[in-house]
């Protein structure tokens, strides 16, 4: 009689009227979420000219939302699963909203340091809510993978798309605008969420520990503000303090949750092959897409001399590519499996930054395009089966801890993409030979950022300008070539990983 009643009960959820319109509120939580992490970019200059931080505060305001995010997401993903997923959505919801006004009319760079690390908070109560609500909305496995394949395509679409988003707003608005669209999407998300999405959370949580809290706040902020510095300005004593600080945080971390009854997040489930293999997966398909979509709007606009608007369209193949391959990654690795599709999407990413070795100034739009569409598609297929890997082998008491190592896994590769292949593109890139004659502090800028080159060259006779600014544009693609061929073999080498490590992982069906 009681299996009977549960077999009705789950049936009822299975059909939950609305379940497909809150998944497209949760999604557009997410798209915004990464969206905000990219968009900055474009605006940097224009908040530069107003607000006039120093060197090291623009460094810190494009940065802090994503070390606060990172280093929160653990615990929001936890504080979910004990307070309520629907709960903390909403709360996460007003607050990103309410920070997107004090971003967007920031009149000093610590107000806006401060505003981007409060957006981080709020951003990373919504990450891993999301995921888990799909997991606790959709109880049929395969509509959990269409679900899950929608929402990886739209966190790996929102890489490519902020450019875009930013290049219209920064061409007609003024820079704050890049905030407030926020909060017309947080508004219909509240609303919607009220009504259609089903509060769920561990029914025997235990105590919400706050040394866990704390270690796991510093350990990540100062692991990513090690790699960060490290690649922009050189492996210094403050880094190695921040790089040992992170990693003995992180192991206090992991020992204290070995301890605890009710520890933030479950350490024994990468004990699990499948789960640690999908979690390595992630991390490595979002540091190959993050660090090429970066970069090569800095190559689309400095170098071929694109409009900001233009070079984010120019980059939509990979969102476009992502939103496809997410859509069917479920079905096809029902198909085939699940280690043929995750390293089959590792080695496409990998194979297209390998096509980027061949880079010049002059390369046609065909093959940058054809590369970002199957960056794009492989990122999609990986990202997604490895998200539903991670979900489907937790209990669903456990799903917002699970998905925050999703979460911190995609943060973490944002992060490293963007300094490690840095690091080695301002390696190249600061060896170049300004021509004879070229002023000192001319020389100096020119030699910080290819940005850096652009605007001070203007100050000379255009003859000289040019010549700098074609020497630079040469390092700067030298540089991109050699990060391209590293990026690759790392992604190759993982895709091999990647088959043996997901070795008779399925998902459910």
């Amino acid at each position: 009689m009681t299996s009977t009643k549960q077999r009705t009960s789950a049936a009822e959820v299975v059909s939950r009227p609305g379940r497909w319109l809150a998944l497209c509120v949760l999604v557009l939580a997410v798209l915004l979420v990464a969206v905000d992490a990219t968009v900055l970019g474009l605006a940097t200059p224009y908040i530069s000219e107003d607000l006039k931080p120093s060197g090291t505060q623009l460094l810190w305001i494009g940065d802090v939302y994503s070390f606060v995010i990172a280093g929160l997401l653990v615990s929001m993903g936890s504080l979910g699963d004990r307070i309520g997923r629907k709960k903390l959505l909403l709360v996460g919801a007003v607050a990103f909203g309410a920070v997107s006004v004090l971003n967007a009319y920031a009149t000093t760079p610590e107000l806006m340091i401060l505003a981007r690390a409060l957006l981080g908070v709020a951003g990373a109560t919504l990450m891993p809510s999301t995921l888990a609500l799909i997991r606790n909305i959709f109880h049929d496995p395969r509509e959990r993978s269409l679900a899950v394949g929608i929402w990886g395509a739209m966190a790996s679409a929102g890489a490519a798309v902020g450019p875009v988003v930013g290049g219209f707003l920064l061409e007609h608005f003024w820079w704050g605008s890049v905030f407030l669209i926020n909060l017309p999407v947080m508004a219909v998300l509240v609303v919607v969420g009220i009504k259609l999405i089903p509060e769920s959370k561990n029914p025997v949580p235990g105590p919400w520990d706050l040394v866990s809290v704390v270690l796991s706040l510093v350990g990540m902020i100062a692991v990513v503000y090690a790699v960060k510095e490290a690649a922009a300005h050189g492996f210094r004593w403050d880094v190695a303090v921040s790089a040992v600080i992170g990693a003995a945080a992180l192991t206090w971390f992991v020992r204290r949750q070995l301890t605890l009854d009710s520890p933030l997040l479950d350490m024994r489930l990468f004990r699990n092959r499948g789960f640690s293999g999908a979690v390595l997966a992630d991390l490595l398909t979002i540091l190959g897409l993050s660090g090429l979509v970066f970069f090569l709007s800095q190559f689309l606009q400095l170098v071929q001399g694109r409009r900001p608007f233009e070079a984010g369209l120019a980059e939509l193949p990979a969102a476009v590519g992502a939103v496809a391959a997410g859509l069917i990654a479920g079905v096809v690795a029902r198909r085939f499996s699940v280690r043929s599709v995750v390293a089959g999407g590792l080695a496409a990413v990998g194979l297209a930054l390998a096509a980027l070795t061949t880079l010049s100034q002059s390369t046609g739009y065909p093959l940058l395009g054809g590369v970002l569409l199957v960056v794009g598609v492989g990122a999609g297929f990986s990202f997604t089966v490895t998200a539903d890997v991670i979900l489907s082998s937790v209990p669903k008491e456990q799903a917002g801890a699970a998905s925050a190592v999703s979460e911190t896994a995609y943060e973490l590769g944002a992060a490293l993409g963007i300094a490690l292949l840095g690091s080695i593109v301002t390696g190249v890139y600061a060896g170049f030979t300004a021509p004879p004659g070229t002023p000192a502090d001319v020389a100096s800028a020119a030699h910080e950022s290819l940005g850096g080159a652009v605007e001070s060259s203007s100050a000379l006779p255009a003859q000289q300008a040019h010549e700098l600014l074609t020497s630079a544009q040469t390092a700067f693609v030298d540089g991109l070539q050699v990060a391209a061929g590293v990026g690759a073999a790392v992604l190759l080498v993982t895709a091999v990983a990647a088959w043996f490590l997901l070795r008779g992982q399925r998902l459910e069906h």
